[in-house]
């Protein structure tokens, strides 16, 4: 009777290590990642058809330092302060005294748009809502889109009320809606500034309406209109409106680049006796997204016609492109000891590259997975680096992460790949 156990048992022994033997000389696929960066170009779309082909998984290309072209000075601006800004990659291109704080008059209305889209989204509030109108809101003074007192209008409306009529009986009335009152809707307004990294500023009221401690920078509004475009894209819409009717008025955006520039689809203009006359922009051409902030110019015609000279600057210089597509499959990666025995691998979000026009045929692209990605993976879980080489040599690193999770396998395929993973 122990022969007989200890003979099942070595037979046991050896159908295990000869079953690890063949399945080492013959794993299955898709078991390795792909060998180099081309083979993952040539079979995904992440990476446009026209982008140079690069090297090794694992290695940034080593591509020479082409010749950079000169990019002249930006233009002479006359306004107090400005900037512009690359709406995707956030890189600025020209700015002045774009950290001195000012009032922002009415482009305080980005942020009231901001936290009010931020109200809906988060679910607290509804596009099918309305507002009532309180006397309070119906009293308040400068740009009106003449609300009734007292009455309930549709979110929408009052919305597009603020928006494209700049009014503040309108403002007011939003502030009132998603807070109570104006004063608890600025705390919201303050929290999402200090969220976003607006170091600078400070809100005091839902208006823009002149009153002190109530100021803003060029770089802050730079950086919430970025935000903006970025978390709310359909409500950003609303901002190209170029009229809007109410109660049989016909009001005009008061941004005319709408008009005069097909690539313009925003942002605000603002007006006080102290703060002058403000606009900021935003224009799409391509991948390429650009946002220009001209604060205290002197006259409406100025603050148009400096906008439009610091985009014209950068769309003629600078080039964004798309590099990587977020939630997208760039390769696929060998996973051990789970119930699937690979996954899909990608950036979580889009990736954007900014550099001078022309150049972008210098960037190289190339990515590594870490060894051995044992199961469980999550959904998210960083398991390797996509990199970015620029024309100047310098690299970006980006996460690269699973893309679907992967639970951990039976306890028979936890085994053989334990057996596996001592040949590796």
């Amino acid at each position: 009777m122990t022969v007989h156990r200890f003979s099942q048992y070595t037979l046991y022994v050896m159908l295990i290590a000869g079953m690890a033997t063949a399945v080492a000389a013959n794993p299955p696929a898709p078991v390795q990642p792909p060998a180099t960066t081309a083979t993952m170009a040539s079979t995904t779309s992440t990476v446009p058809k026209d982008h140079p082909v690069k090297t090794k998984a694992g290695t940034p290309a080593p591509t020479p330092i082409p010749k950079v072209p000169v990019i002249p000075a930006p233009p002479v601006i006359a306004a107090g302060a400005w900037i512009l800004m690359d709406a995707y990659t956030g890189q600025v291109f020209a700015e002045n005294n774009a950290d001195v704080r000012l009032e922002p008059a009415s482009l305080t209305k980005i942020m009231t748009a901001y936290t009010v889209f931020d109200a809906i989204h988060s679910g607290e509030k509804s596009l099918t809502d309305n507002v009532l109108v309180s006397e309070r809101a119906w009293k308040t003074g400068g740009s009106r889109t003449f609300l009734d007192l007292g009455s309930q209008i549709p979110v929408e409306t009052v919305i597009l009320g603020m928006i494209v009529q700049s009014g503040n009986d309108a403002s007011v009335a939003l502030a009132e809606y998603v807070a109570g009152t104006e004063q608890a809707f600025t705390d919201l307004m303050n929290h999402n500034a200090d969220q976003l990294g607006m170091t600078n500023s400070h809100f005091e009221n839902a208006t823009g309406l002149p009153i002190e401690n109530h100021h803003s920078t060029a770089r802050d509004l730079a950086i919430l209109s970025k935000a903006l475009i970025q978390r709310f894209p359909e409500e950003y819409k609303w901002f190209s409106t170029k009229e809007f009717t109410f109660h049989g008025i016909v009001q005009h955006n008061r941004d005319v680049l709408l008009n005069r520039d097909s690539a313009v689809d925003g942002i605000k203009t603002g007006f006080t006796d102290r703060a002058g006359y403000c606009l900021v922009s935003s224009a799409k051409h391509e991948d390429m997204r650009l946002i220009s902030v001209v604060l205290h110019a002197d006259s409406p015609a100025a603050r148009a016609r400096e906008a439009q000279s610091l985009l014209d600057y950068g769309f003629r210089f600078w080039d964004t492109h798309r590099v990587y597509v977020g939630q997208q499959s760039m390769t696929t990666a060998r996973v051990w000891k789970g119930a699937q025995p690979a996954l899909s691998a990608g950036v979580a979000d889009d990736v954007y590259v900014t550099v001078p026009r022309g150049m972008y045929k210098n960037v190289a692209t190339s990515f590594e997975l870490q060894n051995h990605i044992i199961a469980p993976v999550a959904e998210g879980q960083t398991i390797g680096t996509a990199h970015i080489t620029l024309p100047d040599g310098k690299v970006q690193d980006y996460p690269l992460v699973a893309l679907a999770e992967v639970p951990q396998g039976s306890w028979w395929r936890r085994l053989i790949d334990t057996i596996l993973l001592w040949f590796k």
